[in-house]
């Protein structure tokens, strides 16, 4: 079984390129819940919904979020009636909202929910979220303090941050497919998909256990780089990164990764640092990371499986010391744009 670390459009396509190539049985996907909101009295849960409708093979590729061929009745009439139109749903996907909604209100878990939906849509592979629990990715900006949707959308990742919280993460335990796969014999390889490291894949990791978990495992854990030669495909994330005080590059997401994972995979843009990368321990697998198409995801996809048994089946990393500069504060990138286009 592979167990598969995703948040936003970057986890999504990975997810899904996974899923093209090896059987339901043999794929876990554990999804960021940190951005998880209520708006408009409805739960919404961003990235459960975005890899969802992606390997439902329902997903609006043009925005990265959402439903293809969606309408916008609803927007429509809200905004008449004054309401708050800030953050888009589409009239597909507001019935996924309150379809939601209304389960946990009679006591479903998210867990649950989730799964009836995947059942609905036809996804058999399994996702679920990374906890059941409430868990708030908050910023600490020149603003002051905002929740993820309100800086990431309605101020359109304008604010400059200074520190980011998970708030709730400390005690709140993954979901059980989650825990389950983490302590499953049977598990061949954790994958963290090419999501933002540090808004998508560290609530994960802030979660009870969670990173204690994966650092002792003996199965390979692989990361995929979200930045090509430096940015992001998607977001501010070099200018977020330089407020922080950090110089955007893959060697910087290598550091964040550092004594969780045993190989980062890199794009062939960022070939010259390997060496460097390889100089920190960790084993560098060199691909063309940009999945523009399933053909993509699903190249991608296979590059990582080929990686991960290479590293399974070799002797450790070269663990020289570091050629590199030290390492860095974590830091906030790759968002996509839900507001108003």
């Amino acid at each position: 079984m592979i167990l598969v670390l995703a948040g936003g459009v970057g986890g999504a396509k990975l997810a899904n390129g996974l899923a093209k190539i090896l059987p339901p049985e043999d794929v876990l996907v554990a999804v960021n819940t940190g951005d998880d909101f209520v708006h408009l009295g409805l739960h919404i849960s961003p990235d459960l919904d975005t890899v969802i409708y992606t390997l439902a093979g329902m997903n609006n590729p043009e925005t990265g979020w959402g439903i293809a061929g969606e309408t916008w009745n609803a927007m429509a009439m809200l905004e008449r009636l004054g309401g708050e139109t800030w953050f888009r749903l589409g009239d597909r996907d507001l019935a996924t909202h309150i379809a939601r909604t209304e389960r946990l209100r009679k006591g479903q878990t998210l867990s649950e929910v989730t799964a009836e939906f995947c059942r609905a849509w036809g996804v058999r592979h399994r996702i679920v979220p990374m906890t059941d629990h409430e868990v708030a990715t908050v910023l600490h900006t020149d603003e002051g303090l905002l929740s993820f949707q309100h800086y990431f959308v309605r101020r359109r990742c304008e604010p400059r941050v200074n520190r980011i919280d998970f708030v709730g993460a400390a005690n709140a335990p993954p979901s059980p497919a989650f825990a389950a796969a983490l302590a499953d014999p049977r598990l061949r390889a954790v994958v963290f998909c090419p999501s933002n490291p540090y808004l998508s894949i560290q609530p994960i990791l802030s979660l009870a256990g969670v990173r204690h978990a994966l650092e002792n495992l003996s199965a390979p854990v692989v990361a995929v780089s979200p930045l090509i030669g430096g940015a992001a495909v998607k977001g501010p994330a070099a200018k977020i990164m330089r407020e922080l005080g950090n110089t955007p590059s893959t060697a910087e997401i290598a550091r964040f990764y550092l004594n969780l994972v045993d190989g980062l995979v890199i794009d062939d843009r960022d070939h010259d640092l390997g060496p460097c990368i390889a100089a920190m321990g960790l084993r560098v697998c060199i691909s063309d990371t940009l999945m523009n198409n399933v053909a993509d995801q699903m190249q991608l996809a296979g590059k990582i499986l080929d990686f991960i048994s290479s590293i399974a089946t070799s002797a450790p990393a070269n663990t020289s010391p570091n050629s590199c500069s030290p390492p860095s504060s974590p830091v906030v990138s790759n968002p996509t744009s839900r507001g108003p286009r």
